[in-house]
């Protein structure tokens, strides 16, 4: 299989490489935020967005939180858990964040869950918000 090549198993993603974004890795995210006693309840978009609702299959890298702010504490904990699974120091991210001015009215009122576990609890965005995201984002490249 080649680098960066998908294939699915249960329910879950699996990469034969390190450094892309999974279900399995953030259920490794999750069990380090919780060891540590943090929490995180976030809207995420993009590609890993994607890949955990299963719309598509190719890989990314990152994930792209829109909402709220990623505060300190678990920022600096993606950055540790960053150094030992290869993934670059701003996996975990709030890069699209200024995307909330241009989506339509009552965004947050159109989430759909994405990911539960007991550190981590994140949503996405509605189908129609979310393929505005996608475009916005192909269109600031």
């Amino acid at each position: 299989m080649a680098r960066g090549q998908v294939h699915r198993h249960a329910t879950s993603l699996l990469y034969n490489t390190i450094n892309m974004i999974t279900h399995e890795l953030l259920d490794d995210f999750d069990r380090y935020l919780a060891d540590r006693s943090l929490t995180y309840d976030g809207v995420v978009i993009g590609g890993a967005a994607l890949i955990l609702l299963g719309v598509i299959s190719r890989a990314t890298e990152d994930v792209d939180c829109l909402d709220p702010r990623i505060p300190p504490p678990i920022k600096a904990a993606s950055v540790e858990f960053s150094r030992g699974h290869g993934l670059k120091e701003d996996w975990f991210n709030n890069g699209p964040e200024s995307l909330k001015r241009d989506l339509p009215e009552g965004w947050g009122s159109r989430l759909s869950p994405l990911y539960k576990g007991k550190a981590l609890d994140l949503s996405t965005l509605g189908r129609s918000d979310l393929l505005r995201s996608k475009l916005f984002a192909y269109c600031d490249r």
